[in-house]
């Protein structure tokens, strides 16, 4: 197979999809074979999906997607998957199997990918056209392009890795080329559902293959990876074309200009508001530069069609009527440094809010960004948009996952042996184990794993046999997991009680101060106020007067320094501020 891709038919080498007519007799798996199962990411948690399948002596990874950080994570910039049980196995690794194009399953390829390619040979990487074009400029902007062998596959196509035959299913999702997957193996066929949804709507753009995945059920499948972070919604998931029509509507009737933002990777959700626009007579500017980049790659790969004229630059919608213009931005959970996040702020260089501009937040927070996009809210009402968001409007964002009757639906048409959820925090996994069991299942039938679990499935039972190491690596500007938690404690400590530097001039041959210490504070509360860090200087000089006769080492002049300023800044302030000393000799 080649090396590069192409938005055509999948590459020489992929076996076709099985007739349509094939027999509905279960299959029985041959032999004593198992398929163990190992989730690197994606369980008890959103985001950095990761999951290796292994059966004898092959290995494939599931998806290689990053978390971004929490609070508590500072300086951190993502967070991807530990893959060093991987790192030990390069030999039997067969290949990089993608679900779709969203960064919680693709994100960590740049950083892994390197850790993951041996001999100077390219890792195969197997997903849809679109998610090849993200993956590829990603790969690029980090320099890690020459690790990855690059295969665009289409719905239907199988790939053979080894003794697993992975099966590449349509399903909807609210990013195009997003797939489900049938791991055909010796012991059974492994489904893993990725995102999905079962959209209702005839006319959406994309639809998931019910029929396939009752025709999956009738051969047989031995475990079930499921999807399950919205098993709380009762229902179904409403339908994209809901988000279509409210953003139409919206843009209709507002007099100035409209910025919509969500996710940049969601195309469907773009292209149909700049076809939206386009009708009402307004001209659409993309600001950010990773929405502007993703619309790119699916115009030039074909899965969006544009009115011609209907994109400008920002520059020249700034030189149009307010009513005249739609502007598409990032910044839709808040990031600091998003397109949004900096209008809110007043600070971004070409865009500024007029009055009378109406923002439509078209997403919801997830886990961990809900203080972010309220601070982004607010701070657009301060300057007098009128915003729009899921409170006000429901219909501005639908989710791409299944609810909790298209996950109880998509179970029934299975009807696998075995069921695994995962892509969700604990509690998204327990309550589909129990939806699970309300339908017939056993517990024995159903598990909730954790990261580093070994699940061995077999057709006769599912069981832990083992633990790997597995968890979260930290990526810190180009540090790629060299940031321990002892690092992270001291930027907490830094962030919370502030740091003090005392600048020590001694006497070289009596240890004796030749002058006044230079105290420097950041970050402690009360610092500004008259005398505080005087007071605080003259008993310091104290302090080190009172040590004892002759010249004292230079480590026991900085302790003492440490002692007697932390102990005066903690009556002070009941802070605890990082003290650094350093003693220059005359």
């Amino acid at each position: 197979m080649s090396n590069h891709h192409s938005a055509g038919k999948a590459s020489r080498g992929f076996t076709q999809r099985a007739p349509r007519n094939q027999s509905s007799a279960r299959q029985k798996p041959a032999g004593k074979a198992s398929v163990r199962i190992i989730p690197l990411g994606g369980v008890g948690e959103v985001g950095k999906n990761a999951t290796a399948i292994e059966c004898g002596q092959d290995i494939i990874l599931v998806d290689a997607g990053v978390k971004f950080p929490e609070e508590e994570q500072r300086g951190i910039d993502l967070v991807i998957p530990d893959v060093s049980y991987l790192r030990e196995r390069l030999d039997r690794l067969r290949g990089i199997v993608i679900t779709h194009g969203h960064e919680d399953h693709i994100g960590a390829l740049p950083f892994l990918l390197p850790q993951l390619s041996r001999d100077d040979q390219r890792v195969p990487v197997y997903a849809s056209a679109l998610t090849i074009g993200m993956i590829e400029a990603k790969l690029r902007e980090r320099r890690a392009l020459n690790y990855a062998g690059l295969h665009v596959v289409e719905g239907g196509d199988r790939v053979e890795l080894g003794s697993i035959t992975c099966e590449f299913i349509p399903v909807a999702h609210s990013i195009p080329g997003s797939f489900m997957l049938a791991l055909h193996t010796p012991c059974g066929i492994v489904v893993v559902t990725g995102d999905f949804k079962l959209d209702p709507t005839p006319d959406s753009p994309f639809q998931t293959d019910r029929e396939r995945l009752k025709e999956l059920g009738d051969e047989g499948v031995l475990a079930l990876l499921t999807d399950c972070v919205r098993i709380e919604r009762p229902g179904r998931t409403p339908p994209e074309s809901l988000v279509f029509a409210a953003n139409e509507r919206l843009i209709g009737a507002a007099k100035g200009r409209v910025i919509i933002t969500t996710f940049a990777s969601n195309i469907p959700r773009l292209e149909q508001a700049i076809i939206s626009a386009h009708k009402l007579g307004r001209k659409t500017a993309i600001a950010g530069r990773s929405m502007d980049q993703n619309m790119g790659v699916a115009a030039e790969l074909g899965y969006i069609h544009l009115p011609e004229g209907s994109v400008v630059t920002v520059d020249e919608a700034n030189r149009m009527p307010d009513n005249q213009v739609l502007l598409l931005t990032t910044g839709s959970q808040g990031e600091p440094t998003s397109a949004l996040a900096r209008i809110a702020s007043g600070v971004h260089p070409t865009i500024q809010l007029h009055p009378g501009d109406t923002v439509v937040l078209s997403a919801e927070p997830v886990p961990g960004n809900t203080e972010t996009v309220a601070r982004t809210i607010d701070n657009l009402f301060r300057r007098g948009a009128k915003v729009i968001y899921g409170a006000l409007e429901p219909h501005v964002h639908v989710s791409g996952h299944a609810s909790h009757d298209e996950l109880r639906d998509t179970l029934l048409l299975l009807r696998p042996r075995f069921v695994i959820p995962v892509h969700g925090e604990y509690r998204h996994q327990w309550l589909y184990t129990q939806m699970a069991q309300e339908n017939g299942y056993t517990p024995e039938q159903t598990t909730i794993v954790e990261l580093g679990d070994v699940l061995e499935v077999t057709p006769e039972q599912m069981r832990k046999v083992s633990h790997v190491p597995a968890g979260a690596v930290l990526v810190d500007g180009l540090t790629v997991g060299n940031v321990s938690r002892e690092v992270l404690r001291d930027r907490q400590h830094l962030a919370a009680d502030g740091v003090v530097v005392v600048a020590l001039v001694v006497d070289r041959d009596s240890g004796e101060l030749v002058a006044d210490p230079e105290v420097i504070a950041r970050g402690v509360i009360s610092t500004e106020s008259e005398g505080f860090m005087t007071q605080g200087v003259e008993q310091l000089k104290r302090a080190l007067r009172r040590q004892a006769r002759g010249k004292p080492e230079y480590g026991e002049i900085i302790e003492r320094t440490k002692e007697s300023l932390g102990t005066y800044i903690w009556q002070k302030t009941h802070l605890r501020p990082l003290i650094i000393a350093t003693i220059t000799e005359v």
